[in-house]
């Protein structure tokens, strides 16, 4: 067995065990985690298929941004999981049937799946590719040369879509104290700094409490 193999069968069966675990998981924190090492290994398994690009954006995207975020929420909100949970069997037929199905499609489309033709012509043909052709670096050169437009359109559309978001979820609400800086910036040491004159003997009380001036007068 070639170290290559040995290294598909160790990404695919740790990746199998952890998707597993994420479904069967009681605590929701341990399935995010779980989903978080699912992750990982599905990039290794990229990586050994020479997508490099995909196995960073699976890293950077999903376990740095999805998952991540995930788990701050599960940790942050206090949910009842017990209550969520006792409406499960009224939705278990409903779930069944689902599940049925999605396995009858799994069977049909690995019952009719035939190689392609032009597959081993391909094949050959990506094999043929020059060592230093990576991926990453020709989808970089397809983007932003042939289809800049379309992506700067879509970075566009997903910054108004955030600016929106931002927007519709802004809510004045009273009593809240905000910083000015420019009252901060204004601010003086005789508006800022009170002098008290505490008394010998005597403990500071709104009698003895004194403002001094710039010349040291009591005001």
């Amino acid at each position: 067995m070639s170290v290559v193999s040995l290294f598909f069968y160790l990404f695919s069966g740790v990746l199998i065990a952890s998707a597993v675990m994420v479904v069967s998981s009681r605590n929701p924190v341990h399935a995010v985690l779980f989903l978080i090492l699912a992750f990982f290994n599905a990039a290794g398994l990229f990586l050994l298929m020479g997508a490099e690009f995909l196995a960073m954006i699976l890293i950077v995207v999903y376990v740095g941004a999805v998952a991540v975020l995930f788990l701050f929420v599960v940790m942050m909100l206090d949910v009842d999981f017990a209550e969520l949970r006792q409406g499960f069997l009224q939705y278990l037929p409903l779930g069944a049937l689902l599940t049925a199905i999605f396995f009858l499609e799994l069977a049909l489309v690995l019952g009719t799946w035939q190689l392609a033709p032009d597959a081993l012509a391909l094949r050959k043909a990506a094999t043929a590719m020059p060592v230093d052709a990576m991926n990453a670096r020709a989808l970089g050169r397809v983007l932003y040369t042939e289809y800049v437009y379309f992506f700067q359109a879509a970075g566009l559309i997903l910054l108004v879509a955030m600016i929106g978001a931002i927007v519709l979820t802004l809510r004045e609400r009273e009593g809240v104290r905000r910083q000015s800086i420019p009252q901060q910036n204004a601010r003086t040491k005789a508006g800022s700094m009170v002098v008290v004159d505490v008394p010998v003997g005597q403990g500071v009380s709104n009698e003895g409490v004194f403002r001094k001036d710039a010349a040291g007068q009591k005001v």
